[in-house]
């Protein structure tokens, strides 16, 4: 089996997130960085569907040259290789670009890929669109959202996708395109010696081609805080009665 996962270099969840002047990029100077949790996933599920079927593991970023820290922490934790197309990182390549470059590498693999993981939405931008656009491309089934995966004995596929009422179950046959949700499995913690392995362990980088855009950037707009939302409900042994008709509302006594 070979497994590719394609992962994204987004700020670190739960950091502040301010805008450049331009209002067209996200002001880095005081962000880490790490891959967004769906694709972090994606990375576990592989390593695990190799440890259980054999094969051989990949993960593929488009992003600046400080993106190998990433590629190096998911072969940390048993991926098996790593392909970076590397950018300048001045400008955000939108979802068509970055799905045609990942497409040119995929359709100049050396082995032909068995299975594509991609996470179901980048934490930063959470477009949604990348892992489509590629199934599309290569004609290949997709299934997005997906919570479990197993790999059947026919070598086809059983995804399962989590709905209000239960999950939907999937079977679709191989090659084919996953986008993967976090919770799908708890990722394990690269360690200090498979932090040296990876190291070791091969890492191609290419310069991909970017053809001129059909997808504009206008500008980015953060979304409206919720902030603090406070009630006084009294003062002292006066808000008791206010308390007690809160608790009420909320079916607590």
């Amino acid at each position: 089996m070979n497994i590719l996962v394609c992962v994204k270099r987004v700020p670190l969840t739960g950091g502040k997130i301010v805008l450049t002047d331009d209002q067209r990029a996200i002001s880095t100077r005081h962000l880490g960085f790490t891959i967004s949790p769906h694709e972090e996933c994606g990375c576990e599920e592989a390593v695990r569907l190799i440890e259980q079927h054999g094969g051989t593991s990949s993960v593929l970023t488009l992003g600046p040259p400080e993106a190998e820290e990433q590629l190096r922490d998911m072969m940390a934790i048993g991926i098996d290789r790593a392909v970076h197309l590397v950018t300048d990182g001045a400008e955000e390549w939108d979802p068509q670009a970055t799905a045609n470059a990942i497409l040119a590498a995929i359709e100049a693999a050396p082995e032909p890929y068995d299975l594509l993981l991609f996470g179901n939405e980048s934490a930063d931008a959470g477009n949604y669109q990348v892992a489509i656009r590629v199934a599309h491309k290569l004609g290949l089934p997709v299934v997005t959202g997906v919570k479990a995966i197993t790999m059947q004995a026919d070598g086809s596929l059983r995804c399962e996708q989590e709905v209000p009422d239960g999950r939907d179950v999937y079977e679709v046959p191989t090659p084919a395109v996953v986008t993967v949700k976090e919770g799908i499995n708890l990722p394990r913690y690269p360690s200090v010696p498979g932090r040296l392995r990876a190291k070791r362990k091969p890492l191609e980088t290419e310069t991909p081609a970017r053809h001129d855009p059909q997808l504009e950037m206008v500008r980015l707009t953060l979304p409206p805080g919720s902030g603090k939302q406070a009630e006084i409900l009294g003062d002292g042994p006066d808000a008791a009665g206010a308390v007690v008709g809160v608790l009420h509302e909320l079916g607590l006594v």
